[in-house]
């Protein structure tokens, strides 16, 4: 038995919105068997846009029966069929998020419509409702009504089973099959073409934009994992309408397609990533001049219009390399806010101070300490590649770190000779440096020592 359905609601998601109307056709696969429709009464006003789209009026529902006294009918009409309908995700959203509420738990296999036209009559211009009915020669009496949509719908549906619709119908129901879980306009065939290796992917809308960026250990895997559960949210139901196509970048190994990820999101700034637009360095020394002449290092939270001296993603790790700084050159605990309270560093035990805080060294002979310290610090910051395998056997993939900065990544002929940096950059992509992207590959060579390779620098 199929349940061919269309609803009208308040809005375009169900956690925030209303169902005002509901149809269900019940069909055989032969003929319709059943027919039921009823106004309902939301709990939400009623949008005039709404109003004027679909004629549904606050008038008209008030004296209708609310969701939950209609559940019990319309779970029993639901509970036994495969639900069909045109965009199919959006109609179960609604009834499974307004069930459960009910207390009742709709879980049926789907079939979507559009998916099926799309099958059965390609090349159409258009699969709206509207379009395909057009193009098909099939009346639709009472547009943006349930009731009126839910008879075209099964119209539809005779159309396509009597145009050879069976086998696709079988194989999108099979056990197994991710299809009917696919937002309506992605074809299963760009799913299904993608590899089981790491990489980055792109969903794009109608007009080939790229909407979101992705990236995955397992491209597959991954991609079939964006479309398990339909989700209730507005966010989540406008992305799944969007995405038209997918198209990705194989990389060799998953750190690449997480670097790929950041440099891809920051250059496309598709709409819906959200997390890597936000991503700064949490921390950064910063250097300044106090009102005795001192130059005076500090530890703060990133700042974005401040030039820092070095960023970092933690503050144990600043005050490590702060540390290590304030031993070798003497340099003054106080003055770097690195001792608490306000005690004098003349009055420690173990200290590396020459008097600066007490004003008994100069600012100048100070302040020299201080730019050696920096001038060490710029050229001790490590320098390194990343060696891990290649897409093809004669090929090593390779990611450069220099003084401490992201540089950029590509492949390498196995047989360099990797030794010297600039050698190097003949073979890779140079990309802008970036703290996230940082952060990964320090974090990658605590795990992975063993493909880490220090290198030269030459002058």
């Amino acid at each position: 038995m199929y349940a061919i359905v269309d609803i009208e609601t308040t809005g375009g998601y169900a956690s925030n919105n209303d169902i005002t109307e509901v149809a269900i056709v019940l069909h055989n696969g032969t003929s319709i068997m059943e027919r039921y429709s009823t106004l309902i009464k939301p709990l939400r006003a009623i949008p005039h846009y709404i109003q004027a789209l679909t004629g549904i009026t606050p008038q008209m529902v008030a004296q209708a029966p609310e969701f939950q006294e209609v559940a019990p009918k319309i779970f029993d009409l639901l509970k036994e069929a495969v639900f069909v309908a045109h965009n199919v995700n959006f109609d179960y959203s609604f009834l499974k998020h307004h069930l459960e509420a009910a207390g009742f738990d709709l879980n049926r296999p789907k079939l979507c419509t559009v998916r099926l036209t799309k099958k059965v009559f390609p090349n159409l211009p258009s699969y709206s409702l509207g379009n395909i009915c057009r193009e098909l020669s099939i009346p639709i009496k009472g547009r943006h009504r349930a009731g009126g949509d839910a008879d075209a719908t099964a119209q539809l549906f005779n159309l396509l089973l009597q145009n050879g619709a069976e086998p696709h119908i079988q194989q999108s129901l099979k056990k197994g099959s991710k299809e009917q879980s696919l937002p309506p306009h992605l074809p299963k065939e760009e799913v299904e073409k993608l590899p089981y290796t790491p990489g980055v992917y792109y969903f794009h809308d109608q007009k080939g934009k790229i909407v979101y960026v992705g990236k995955a250990k397992n491209l597959k895997y991954r991609v079939r994992s964006h479309f398990t559960h339909n989700g209730a949210g507005k966010q989540r139901q406008n992305f799944l309408r969007t995405i038209h196509s997918i198209s990705y970048q194989s990389c060799p190994t998953e750190l690449m397609a997480f670097i790929l990820e950041s440099i891809e999101i920051k250059r496309l700034w598709p709409p819906y990533n959200n997390a890597q637009k936000r991503f700064t360095a949490n921390y950064a020394i910063y250097g300044y001049y106090d009102r005795n002449g001192y130059y005076r290092l500090a530890i703060d939270k990133k700042k974005k219009n401040i030039p820092a001296l070095h960023s970092f993603s933690t503050m144990v790790e600043g005050h490590q390399l702060l540390r290590s700084l304030i031993k070798e050159f003497h340099l003054c605990n106080k003055l770097c806010f690195m001792q608490s309270g306000d005690i004098d560093c003349v009055g420690l035990e173990e200290k590396t101070c020459k008097g600066a805080c007490v004003q008994q060294e100069s600012s100048e002979k100070y302040n020299k300490r201080v730019m050696k310290a920096l001038e060490f610090m710029n050229e001790n910051l490590p320098t390194f590649a990343v060696l891990d395998e290649g897409n093809q056997a004669n090929e090593l993939s390779c990611i450069l770190i220099e003084k401490g900065r992201f540089i950029g990544m590509g492949y390498l002929p196995s047989e360099l000779e990797v030794l010297d940096v600039e050698e190097i950059k003949k073979h890779i992509v140079l990309y802008p440096e970036n703290d996230y992207i940082r952060g990964l590959v320090y974090s990658f060579i605590e795990k992975s020592p063993h493909k880490k390779r220090e290198l030269k620098i030459t002058a």
